[in-house]
């Protein structure tokens, strides 16, 4: 995509409206390493919907089926996929211009918005099965603490908490959480993954090193394209990041594009710090990844167990149990709850802001009405999270519903 869109013009009527540039809100970006990482936030929230169903359930279940012979299949799609996600947020940053809004000048067929939007539309539709299947995955944890309380009774509990956490919510409350849940569980998994290797019955380095030899067992063909297209940044987390980078304040802190040194200055400096929010997150996601993916070659796969609907948790709970402990079992379900519920929360937050974009470049309101912004996004966490509910309902089974969505965001 061009970096020559138009900027957007300031609005002295917009309130609090984080798409809107403000002369005040222009800022010097920083410049030592310390202060830029102070102003990283953006891939934390992409982290907590990365780490998620794709790791927790899709990983493990690819590692659990073929064993340690797919893990380049992680590796490549932790590394590749950053670039682009640079490109769309330096994009953002330089035109003040939205994700949609970019995809939107793409040329091809338009019915109110471009192809490449309605395909959007569709992938993200397609990834609710995913939401489902994590509402199911949390409903399962809680229905192991409380058996009394059946998984299909729990789920709607689940969505009326995401309602109230969502509704009315900005940026900075998403962030904390996201920041928080990513933490907790990358840790934990990192230290089971860490301790599989003094298991010389779970792990060792001739067949971790055979994971690097570009071989895929036909069995595992469908968990390895679901896989590639959920873990690092999928097709849909690509569309989030720049929306993020916008309510972080990046566009606003450049300015409007005026072509003035002064300007591209400013919009170098804050594309670095875009650069170094995407690496580090990065780093946390790749190491979760990998983590998920040995436990789960390592401990499934050497016992012949598979995830499956009934059973998810139960098995995937083995991954620690098998490694600390019996002990562990009740870490497992502490950072399968906060894993998996992050990752409703997170997805849920970034797609209603997209999809509320959407309605703007479909002609619903104004681009600057932010008060009418909030209100199709509110509307649209409703939908969303409905949609997801009604999806697990409809079908039941969360590994299948995983691969769906990591289907569609592969051929995205």
């Amino acid at each position: 995509m061009s970096t020559t869109a138009p900027a957007k013009k300031a609005d002295p009527h917009a309130v609090n409206d984080p798409y809107a540039y403000h002369p005040a809100d222009i800022e010097e970006p920083p410049r030592s390493l310390g202060k830029m990482l102070r102003r990283i936030g953006p891939g934390m929230i992409l982290s907590a919907s990365i780490v998620g169903s794709g790791e927790l359930i899709a990983t493990t279940t690819l590692g659990a089926e073929v064993g340690y012979v797919a893990l380049w299949v992680i590796l490549i799609s932790c590394f590749i996929k950053p670039v682009v996600q640079s490109e769309l947020g330096r994009y953002s940053i330089a035109t003040g211009e939205t994700g949609l809004a970019g995809f939107n000048h793409v040329p091809g067929p338009k019915a109110g918005v471009n192809w490449v939007v309605w395909a959007w539309a569709f992938m993200v539709i397609m990834t609710l099965f995913q939401i489902g299947a994590m509402f199911a995955g949390v409903a399962q944890v809680l229905n192991q603490l409380m058996p009394s309380i059946h998984v299909n009774l729990w789920v709607p509990g689940l969505a009326i908490i995401t309602l109230f956490l969502l509704l009315g919510g900005g940026y900075e409350r998403v962030e904390k959480l996201a920041t928080i849940k990513v933490g907790l569980f990358t840790m934990l998994t990192f230290m089971c993954a860490l301790m599989l290797t003094a298991r010389p019955e779970f792990f060792n380095w001739s067949e971790l090193a055979g994971g690097l030899s570009f071989q895929l067992p036909p069995a595992g063909l469908a968990s390895a394209v679901a896989v590639f297209g959920i873990t690092g940044v999928g097709a849909a987390e690509l569309f989030m990041y720049p929306y993020w980078c916008v309510e972080k304040g990046y566009a606003r802190y450049t300015g409007p594009r005026d072509g003035s040194p002064e300007w591209k200055r400013r919009a170098d400096g804050w594309i670095a710090v875009m650069n170094l929010d995407i690496i580090a997150s990065m780093v946390i996601y790749t190491v979760a990844t990998i983590a998920f993916y040995l436990l789960g070659a390592g401990v499934l796969h050497s016992q012949g167990l598979v995830p499956a609907s009934k059973d998810m948790i139960p098995v995937l709970s083995k991954m620690y149990t098998d490694t600390l402990g019996g002990w562990s079992v009740w870490l497992f379900y502490a950072g399968a709850i906060a894993t998996l519920y992050g990752t409703i929360f997170a997805a849920t937050a970034a797609n209603s802001r997209v999809f509320a974009d959407m309605a703007r470049l479909l002609g619903f309101f104004p681009a600057g009405d932010y008060a009418a912004r909030v209100r199709y996004r509110n509307g649209f966490v409703w939908a969303l999270v409905l949609i997801a509910v009604a999806f697990f309902y409809g079908v039941q089974s969360p590994v299948w519903m995983v691969k769906l969505g990591g289907i569609c965001q592969a051929a995205m």
